[in-house]
């Protein structure tokens, strides 16, 4: 198992409230609930709710219903970003003071016509006066190497400027970017350790490069597999996943603990979904899961 003896472990799960919660999602929930309470440590919830025009009017309410039926119980109280606003605000205006990010009104067709990669070239980054139309807000970078030690992944290297360009921290929308707002939330919230999706491991650098910026503590990271389709695509609401069988929450914690490597006995398939969680936590061990990518559903 990986552990962190001499600090308090504070892991988090952020769904967005798009939607009922899929076996892919819940599948993170989980590993990331085991990881933190196998150390004695806190799980927190958060509600990633920015994304206005994706929310769906309920959704939210039955991912904690759901999360509750499956034994997935959080600490403190569910924060939701949409209650963060001016704390987004506070740490752009930092940036702002530093001369770190730059209004750009740039489209993506405008983009696709003069660029030969999805790599930001920086057309708006020397302009000296502010746009009369809707603008986006980008974040300055440079060509320094962010490195990091993954849990589960091994050591991940990037250059920042190379390999993401100037990235948005607020849309022309207005909404505040997740790139940003998740650095701001995880920092409120004391999360020291971060258990997610191998789909986000390279998002992190550009996480780390923010919190660098801020002078913000650096998390740990752990990025688990992903659950993938019989076609090879990720269970996801844009794939149409199907929301989580609510009928026999024993069975689906079985059959998660298998996709977890973690080998559950059969008989936990006749207990209930509490003995289901409270063996798991005790057997916990993230090391079969190093260096993969995708699990099968």
């Amino acid at each position: 198992m990986l552990s962190h003896p001499d600090k308090k472990t504070i892991g988090r799960f952020a769904p967005s409230p798009t939607g009922p919660l899929h076996l892919g999602s819940l599948y993170t929930a989980l590993a990331s609930f085991l990881q933190a309470r196998s150390q004695h440590g806190k799980w927190l919830l958060r509600i990633d709710d920015l994304d206005t025009p994706r929310n769906v009017q309920g959704a939210a309410d039955n991912i904690l219903s759901t999360l509750e039926a499956f034994g997935l119980h959080w600490d403190d109280s569910v924060v939701y970003q949409s209650h963060c606003l001016d704390a987004y605000q506070f740490y752009l205006d930092e940036l702002a003071e530093k001369q770190l990010i730059y209004p750009c009104i740039c489209s993506r067709k405008t983009l696709a016509s003069i660029q030969t990669t999805d790599v930001y070239s920086g057309v708006c980054r020397n302009k000296t006066t502010l746009p009369d139309s809707p603008y986006a807000l980008r974040v300055k970078t440079d060509a320094r190497i962010i490195g990091f030690d993954d849990g589960l992944q091994g050591l991940i290297a990037r250059n920042i400027a190379e390999h993401y360009g100037d990235f948005i921290l607020k849309r022309k929308d207005g909404i505040i970017a997740y790139q940003f707002a998740v650095v701001i939330d995880d920092h409120l919230q004391q999360v020291n350790e971060i258990v997610r999706g191998f789909d986000l491991l390279m998002e992190t650098p550009k996480q780390i490069y923010l919190q660098q910026l801020l002078g913000l503590p650096c998390p740990e990271y752990l990025h688990v597999p992903i659950i993938v389709d019989q076609q090879g695509y990720k269970l996801s609401k844009q794939t149409r996943a199907s929301a989580v069988d609510l009928t026999t929450p024993q069975q689906v914690i079985f059959d998660l603990l298998g996709l977890l490597k973690q080998n559950p006995p059969s008989e936990l398939q006749r207990v209930s979904v509490n003995e289901s969680i409270s063996w798991a936590i005790a057997h916990w061990n993230a090391e079969p899961l190093t260096q993969r990518q995708q699990v099968n559903a």
